[in-house]
């Protein structure tokens, strides 16, 4: 009965494991949306092309439901700040305020600039008289017209490529986000360092042994007054270092241990074994667990996960992936989930 109860509180059900998002690519454009149906789409490198001195990257982001409005934004590595313009096919069709190379569009000026890209042939981004990029537009039309279809939008006058006669009536209201309760984690005192037998028994249990030997001294976060967190070094590599997390449980000298338990694994965890962290981090504050891995030393692809502990598992409360290494520094969001006390 304590276990059932466990569950219903932490709303736990084999129905309602998060299933983030997978992307798309269209030539030089991919795109994902999350479980509420946010979408966005982003702008790559065209394949086998020069890579410019700074890439400038354009995006397209919109919230479901019949109300919402799309974004337009660009980044850039700059400094400063001064008005951009976006240009397409020779042709001026909105600007923005810019700061340190990130400007943003909103509402009509925003679709109306969506709308020019999916149909037009190229794209300049322009600073005055200055050209700072011209992000690819192949594949935008057919991003945005799966970005429609996704959201319901196909057919109605909301839609920014499949329009239609329908009004914003017909478009279909966005999913509730899930929302998941965390557990209030103590965050003092900290837990006390693990004695030489269980050091030796968390190396075999967790299969990081090897490992163990050369990391630093292991950090244990307390979780509650007897369970603490332990991040297992379990191997790196030039900008990805990896580890297991494992629950202790016990007084010092006595503690047992197991693997944690997650609704979701983290993304480079083994088919049907430990789950894997990457570059981890751990929030008490917000009794937040993060993981992200890099594809290459840049960051313009990979993935990455946030985990809340429920109290007696860590829940998927964010996911990101970029899945094309080419230039997109952005990731996407695949799912998202509401936080509560």
């Amino acid at each position: 009965m304590v276990a059932a109860a466990a569950l219903s509180w932490s709303g736990i059900g084999a129905a309602q494991a998060p299933k983030p998002g997978a992307l798309e690519t269209y030539k030089d454009w991919t795109i994902g949306c999350d479980n509420r149906n946010r979408c966005e789409a982003v702008s790559l490198l065209p394949e086998g092309g020069v890579w410019p001195d700074n890439p400038v990257m354009v995006g397209v982001v919109r919230d479901a439901g019949p109300d919402a409005a799309a974004e337009v934004w660009v980044s850039r590595d700059a400094k400063g700040g001064g008005d951009v313009s976006f240009h397409i096919d020779g042709r001026k069709v909105a600007s923005a305020p810019s700061k340190d190379g990130d400007a943003t569009l909103r509402g009509p000026l925003a679709a109306a600039l969506a709308i020019a890209m999916a149909r037009g042939g190229v794209l300049e981004v322009r600073a005055g008289n200055r050209l700072l990029g011209k992000p690819s537009l192949a594949g935008s039309g057919a991003a945005l017209r799966y970005m429609d279809a996704r959201q319901g939008r196909a057919g109605t006058s909301t839609a920014l490529v499949a329009t239609g006669t329908l009004g914003p009536l017909a478009v279909r209201a966005a999913p509730v986000a899930p929302v998941i309760r965390r557990a209030v984690v103590p965050i003092d005192p900290a837990p006390a360092a693990l004695w030489r037998e269980e050091l030796t028994a968390l190396g075999k249990m967790s299969g990081c042994a090897d490992e163990m030997k050369d990391a630093e001294p292991l950090q244990l976060h307390r979780l509650s007054k007897n369970e603490a967190l332990i991040l297992v070094p379990c191997g790196n590599g030039a900008y990805n270092f990896s580890s297991v997390p494992v629950i202790a449980t016990g007084i010092p000298g006595r503690r047992t241990f197991h693997l944690a338990s997650f609704d979701y694994k983290p993304g480079w965890s083994e088919e049907g074994g430990r789950p894997m962290l990457v570059n981890a981090g751990w929030v008490a504050e917000k009794s937040l667990l993060q993981s992200f891995a890099k594809g290459r030393g840049i960051g313009d692809c990979g993935g990455s996960e946030t985990y809340v502990w429920d109290g007696v598992r860590f829940r998927l409360t964010e996911a990101t992936s970029m899945g094309e290494c080419r230039g997109a520094w952005h990731w996407i969001t695949t799912w998202s989930a509401r936080v509560t006390e």
